[in-house]
C-alpha cells in the first residue's frame, strides 16, 4: 500500500512522464523517415528531381519537399529557417557563418559536385569559340556588337541573357570574372535556364549564360532537344590556347575555365531527415546520379570490376 508521500511522488512522476511524451517541439524525423524542406538552386532541378525520387523510393517513409529558386532566395530561406537544407554553387562565407553562430547554429557544408557555366549562342552564329577576355568584354559592354568579336560577322548588337535575378550564374560571372564590376546595359535575366535556351534559339544576336547541368546529360531527351536549339561555345583561356567545351573531363582538369563547386548546406545538425538526404546525395548512389548528369562527383563512386582471365 502507498502511503501519502509515496503517492505524491508517484503522481509527480506520471505528470513528468506525460509531459515528456507530448512535448510539441520534439523532432519526429529520422535520417530515413519524416519530412524536410529543401531549397535547390534552379540550375540543378533536373538532377535533384531524380535524387529525390530515388531517395523516396528507397525510403517510403521519407518525404522531401523541394522548391527550386535562385541562389539568393535559397540562402534567405535557410537564414529564415523556412528550410533545413539548401543546394548552392558556393559555400557560406565567414560572415554568413558568424551570423548563424550568433543564434547558436552551426550549418554543415558538404561538397557534392563540380559544375560549370556554359556559354551558348544561336546555331547560325558563325563563331565556335571565345576567349575568357572576349567573354569579359562582352559582359562589360566593351564589345557590344558581334563584329567586334568575330571578324566579318553580319550579326548586330549583342544581348546577354541570364537565367534569373539573383542567380548563381550571374553572381559567379560578376564576382569571379568581372571582379564585382557591373554588367553591360544589354544584359538581362529571364526566369529559368530553359528560358535562356529558348531566348537564344529565337535571337541570333544573343549570348546565353546557363548551368551546364541543363545540357550535359546526353541520355536525357530534354538535353537533346535543348542542344538542337543552341550551340555551345568552346572557351579559350587566351588567344594562343586551345578551346574547350564544358565536358566532364575538361571540368575536372580545369582546362575549361568557368568551373565551380556545388554544396549542400544543412542547418539541421542532428541526425534528422535533412542529414539523411545529404548523406544519400554524397554517397555512392547519389554520386553516380551526379556523374550521369554530366557533372563531376565530389567523391568518385566505387566501381567493382570482375575480370575473367579464362
Amino acid at each position: 500500500m502507498f502511503n501519502r508521500s509515496n503517492f505524491i511522488y508517484f503522481f509527480c512522476f506520471l505528470v513528468l512522464l506525460s509531459g515528456c511524451a507530448t512535448q510539441p517541439n520534439e523532432p519526429s524525423d529520422t535520417p530515413t523517415s519524416g519530412e524536410v524542406n529543401v531549397v535547390v538552386d534552379e540550375s540543378f532541378q533536373q538532377l535533384f528531381d531524380t535524387q529525390i525520387y530515388t531517395f523516396q523510393s528507397l525510403y517510403p517513409n521519407a518525404k522531401v519537399h523541394a522548391k527550386y529558386m535562385s541562389e539568393k532566395d535559397a540562402l534567405q530561406r535557410l537564414i529564415n529557417d523556412s528550410c533545413k537544407v539548401v543546394v548552392m554553387c558556393r559555400d557560406l562565407t565567414p560572415i554568413e557563418r558568424k551570423n548563424f553562430e550568433v543564434s547558436n547554429l552551426f550549418p554543415i557544408s558538404t561538397k557534392i559536385a563540380e559544375d560549370a557555366i556554359a556559354i551558348v549562342v544561336h546555331p547560325e552564329n558563325t563563331d565556335s569559340s571565345l576567349t575568357v577576355e572576349n567573354v569579359k568584354s562582352i559582359l562589360l559592354g566593351k564589345d557590344s556588337v558581334w563584329s567586334q568579336v568575330v571578324k566579318k560577322s553580319t550579326l548586330g548588337k549583342i544581348t546577354i541573357v541570364f537565367d534569373n535575378n539573383g542567380s548563381a550564374n550571374a553572381r559567379y560571372m560578376q564576382d569571379t570574372l568581372l571582379l564585382g564590376k557591373s554588367f553591360s546595359k544589354n544584359a538581362f535575366a529571364v526566369k529559368s535556364n530553359p528560358e535562356v535556351i529558348d531566348y537564344v534559339s529565337h535571337n541570333k544576336n544573343a549570348i546565353g549564360i546557363l548551368s551546364v547541368n541543363w545540357i550535359s546529360d546526353l541520355d536525357d531527351s530534354i538535353t537533346h532537344n535543348f542542344l538542337k536549339k543552341v550551340k555551345v561555345l568552346e572557351i579559350k583561356k587566351d588567344s594562343l590556347s586551345e578551346g574547350y567545351k564544358p565536358f566532364q573531363a575538361y571540368i575536372k582538369t580545369k582546362d575549361y575555365p568557368f568551373t565551380r563547386d556545388v554544396f549542400m548546406i544543412n542547418r539541421q545538425t542532428r541526425a534528422g531527415l535533412g542529414m539523411g538526404f545529404v548523406s544519400f546525395v554524397a554517397g555512392d548512389k547519389g554520386q553516380l546520379m551526379i556523374l550521369k548528369a554530366g557533372l563531376i562527383p565530389a567523391i568518385a563512386p566505387v566501381r567493382l570490376v570482375h575480370i575473367n582471365t579464362n
